[in-house]
């Protein structure tokens, strides 16, 4: 075997480890430890002894989804004296101050200057109260038990942050955006479940994720993953984040792959960011297992993977001029190919908003991939900017 080889066999199984096997090692890891450990389920508090919770909303030029936003809100249930809904509106310009000034329920602090999500959270925070901190999107929809089943967790005082869950909305799946980011979702969710069973998951998504008011750490304002870095720092301070799949924030997908594309780039180059500034959670003997999962779930997929992924081609082709094993390699070589067919197939299809979903799953995959390596240019071409303000992607 030349040094060729070697590389190729190393980078398949680091692309293989990243996407498939570290699911089927955690879910190994958890069964053995839930062998040894059984779970306790922890009972809600009866309402009388719930503590008071802030529902904490960034919102910009929001006004399509205010009213829904504030219906659903007070559909919660959770005792109304005890719900405080906070809208931080910063740098809206359309109708959303002057719809929410219709609920009175609600507390609207607007700044006309608009200096992105991560300022509004920093500016926000100082008018929270509460011991529990909930953020939600404007155009998320939770379900009625969410801030009950939140609350419930942190009766754990190892629980610094719970996570809730992202659903796609079914009305929004006949779209290719909407199918594969649902398909995504999905997948991560049940690694956020068994990362969370192991030990704690690997941060939370900011469409529902709740924090001890305490352990708010500003954040520096060109953040682009402010629910990442925020929950993240938290476990850096000694806490988890618990995975709660029984409260969830359900949203419409991307209107099409050319919006659900801005989203993918703008993520990976947070990811990327994020991998810099959390660096310290790559130390082992200092973080322990949480190092291992943070490695293993966010930082293979946000550095090397990806590029070690579209590297495995040409690293096959070239092998097979020079290897001694020509069936192995050549085997390896046409199952590429037709992956990337199916890809290419299922992009076709997808720009005639025709979903397959035997095509869909290669090109979706491939899709997501590309995107990693397009968040270093977009991540390069904000050096410099202090704003973490974004161009926000349209919803179906």
């Amino acid at each position: 075997m030349n040094a060729l080889e070697i590389i190729f066999w190393i980078a398949l199984f680091v692309v293989f480890y990243t996407y498939i096997g570290y699911g089927i090692l955690l879910y190994i890891l958890v069964k053995l430890k839930e062998a040894f450990k059984k779970k306790c389920d922890i009972p809600c508090p009866a309402d009388d002894k719930l503590p008071h919770v802030t529902l904490f909303i960034t919102a910009y030029n929001e006004e399509s989804v205010v009213d829904d936003k504030m219906r659903n809100s007070l559909a919660l249930d959770y005792p109304a004296e005890k719900l405080h809904i906070l809208w931080v509106t910063d740098g809206s310009n359309d109708r959303t101050n002057e719809l929410l000034a219709n609920w009175p329920q609600a507390t609207v602090k607007h700044h006309p200057e608009r200096r992105g999500k991560t300022a509004a959270m920093n500016r926000g925070i100082q008018f929270v109260e509460t011991p529990i901190v909930v953020f939600t999107d404007a155009n998320t929809h939770l379900n009625k038990e969410a801030l009950k089943e939140i609350v419930r967790l942190f009766q754990n005082p190892k629980v610094g942050c719970v996570a809730g869950e992202k659903r796609i909305a079914e009305k929004s799946k006949d779209n290719a955006a909407s199918g594969g980011e649902g398909l995504y979702w999905k997948y991560e969710s049940t690694l956020k479940s068994l990362d969370w069973r192991l030990y704690s998951a690997a941060g939370a998504a900011g469409e529902l994720f709740a924090i001890r008011r305490c352990l708010f750490e500003e954040m520096e304002t060109d953040t682009l993953l402010d629910d990442f870095i925020l929950s993240m720092r938290i476990v850096m301070n000694g806490y988890r984040i618990a995975y709660c799949a029984s409260a969830y924030a359900i949203e419409g997908g991307s209107a099409d792959m050319i919006e659900e594309e801005k989203r993918k780039v703008r993520i990976a180059a947070g990811g990327l960011q994020s991998v810099w500034r959390l660096r310290a959670l790559l130390n082992p003997f200092k973080y322990g297992i949480f190092s291992f999962q943070y490695t293993s779930h966010r930082v293979l997929r946000w550095t090397i993977t990806p590029i070690l992924l579209f590297a495995l081609l040409p690293l096959n082709f070239i092998i097979l001029f020079t290897t001694s094993n020509l069936a192995l390699y050549a085997l390896i070589w046409v199952l590429q190919c037709l992956f990337y067919l199916m890809g290419s197939l299922g992009y076709y299809y997808s720009r005639k908003r025709i979903k397959h979903k035997i095509l869909f799953v290669p090109y979706y995959f491939l899709f997501m991939n590309i995107n990693v390596i397009r968040g270093f240019n977009y991540l390069r071409k904000r050096k410099g900017n202090n704003s973490g303000a974004w161009e926000k992607s349209k919803r179906a």
